[in-house]
């Protein structure tokens, strides 16, 4: 059976967490916060809350089937998120039951599974036999997410201590088992947060961002796992997954702290920007507030290893040229999605200005791009085409398309900024750094600015929570956009601490 509607039906295989935090529980309300209907199959039973698990119930494995039998033969599955798997027995159940549904070929599930294999205290929680049936389940996955021990122990390896190891267990997993892996930097000294999607070739793409200090981090990897099914579910691209789903969680984990939900390792927020649209509206201006939401994504982009080169005028011409190439070709979707914009826009005014901005990108800054790399114009990376598919996404509604252009009026007018101030006559890329730090540019963004705030306070609440969400997705487009030349520095995600979950 086949969804052909806008929503899609998201199924849960894990284990329940009656703290609601990780699991089950987790899972259900990260696929409905990334825009998906969520289903849930339930593994096992644990007694557990925000300090630990005290104890766990496996029903019988022949009642998980009846459960997947019941949903799949009445409702059309578009993704699975798989997480606590207790025993081999449960495993092998749930190993018939994906290769007879996606045995039928077109239609099939995408299936995620986050192998919930080692406890926070370093202690295997499956015995040989039930590892060896979690790898035969992997070939009826589409990507699995280990943190570092877990990749660790399915790499057969010692546990990774830096980011490059954490890759080449990940790229060997991948390889063994035909699987895409999210690597994810969870246990790794550093002050800011990498994960990557990587198959038998390498590295597809990484996101980089700060790292997030609270306690606060119950489940998170349950809520990527099922939030990474959901958005690829959505949106028919990996790349484009993983951008949306790490965003979200992002700002799950940065407001984890208004909770307040026991007295361990409480959940993350997963509803935090839904309940802004039905808490009292804050005062002052809607802009101001997502520029400081993004603070994080701003403050990751100066400290990479591309921007700090460029300022200094130390970056390689190679990297700077790679840089200029994959511009080159976002400029030329760009300035269509802002010549869509201009015939959307309810007004002459903004549509004047969204016309003369899609000619000037085309006209002045790609010329400047195509002038330096004298025509040579590579194939677009997976980031070029994951932050051009979220822009085509949003080209029929017009508020919502407006909010995901803004970054990249906005973070390159700031960035531009700083940079335009190191600039210096015998920099090697002066003329660039002052394209965009100009008296010209910064009208445009201040235009830019003001529209959207126009029509921001003219819409409605869902209406202003999808263009909030569309800005913050291209802001951490941008993130990787800048972040795609250069070698990045070893890096940790926010889930390190968090309890043994369910999910």
């Amino acid at each position: 059976m086949t969804n052909t509607q806008n929503t899609k039906n998201i199924l849960s295989i894990a284990g329940s967490d009656p703290s609601g935090g990780a699991g089950i529980q987790a899972d259900l309300k990260s696929i409905a916060a990334t825009g998906g209907y969520g289903m849930a199959a339930i593994s096992a039973l644990t007694a557990q809350n925000t300090r630990g698990v005290r104890s766990v119930h496996v029903p019988p494995a022949g009642f998980l089937t009846e459960q997947l039998n019941a949903v799949s033969e009445d409702i059309a599955i578009d993704a699975i998120k798989i997480g606590m798997l207790a025993n081999a027995e449960v495993i092998n159940e749930l190993g018939q039951w994906l290769a007879g549904i996606r045995s039928a070929g077109t239609g099939a599930p995408a299936v995620v599974l986050d192998p919930v294999m080692v406890a926070t205290s370093g202690d295997r929680l499956l015995d040989a036999e039930s590892d060896a049936a979690l790898r035969r389940l992997f070939c009826h996955t589409d990507v699995i997410t280990p943190n570092i021990p877990e990749l660790a122990v399915l790499a057969r390896a010692e546990m990774a201590t830096d980011w490059e190891t954490a890759v080449v267990q990940a790229r060997g997993l991948a390889a063994e088992y035909g699987v895409m892996v999210l690597a994810k930097g969870g246990h790794l000294e550093s002050a800011s947060c990498r994960d990557g999607l990587i198959d038998s070739d390498g590295v597809i793409l990484s996101v980089a961002s700060p790292r997030q200090y609270t306690p606060n981090t119950h489940g998170t990897g349950c809520s990527l796992s099922a939030a990474l099914a959901t958005c690829y579910a959505r949106t028919g691209d990996w790349g484009s997954a993983l951008l949306n789903a790490k965003s979200w969680l992002a700002g799950a984990i940065s407001r984890a702290d208004e909770l307040s939900v026991g007295s361990g390792h409480g959940p993350i927020n997963h509803f935090a920007s839904l309940w802004d649209g039905v808490r009292p509206a804050h005062p002052g201006d809607p802009m101001a507030q997502w520029w400081q939401k993004i603070a994080a994504i701003r403050t990751g982009i100066d400290e990479l290893d591309f921007i700090r080169a460029l300022k200094d005028g130390s970056l390689a011409r190679e990297h700077f040229e790679d840089y200029l190439g994959q511009d080159a070709l976002y400029l030329r979707t760009y300035s269509q999605v802002m010549s869509r914009a201009s015939a959307l826009a309810p007004d002459t005014e903004s549509q004047r200005f969204w016309a003369a901005s899609a000619s000037s990108c085309l006209e002045e800054e790609l010329a400047l791009h195509r002038g330096r790399l004298a025509e040579r114009v590579p194939e677009p990376s997976t980031t070029t085409t994951a932050y051009l598919n979220h822009l085509k996404a949003s080209a029929n509604n017009y508020p919502v398309l407006i909010a995901a252009i803004l970054p990249c009026f906005w973070i390159y007018q700031d960035t531009g900024s700083r940079l335009a101030a190191a600039n210096r006559q015998d920099h090697p890329y002066a003329d660039w750094l002052t394209s965009y730090s100009s008296v010209e540019f910064d009208a445009a963004t201040a235009a830019a600015i003001d529209i959207t705030r126009t029509v921001h306070q003219g819409a409605d609440e869902s209406t202003r929570t999808a263009m909030w969400r569309a800005f913050e997705a291209s802001s951490l487009h941008e993130l990787a956009f800048f972040d795609q030349t250069a070698a990045p520095a070893t890096s940790r995600d926010s889930s390190a601490g968090e309890p043994v979950a369910a999910g």
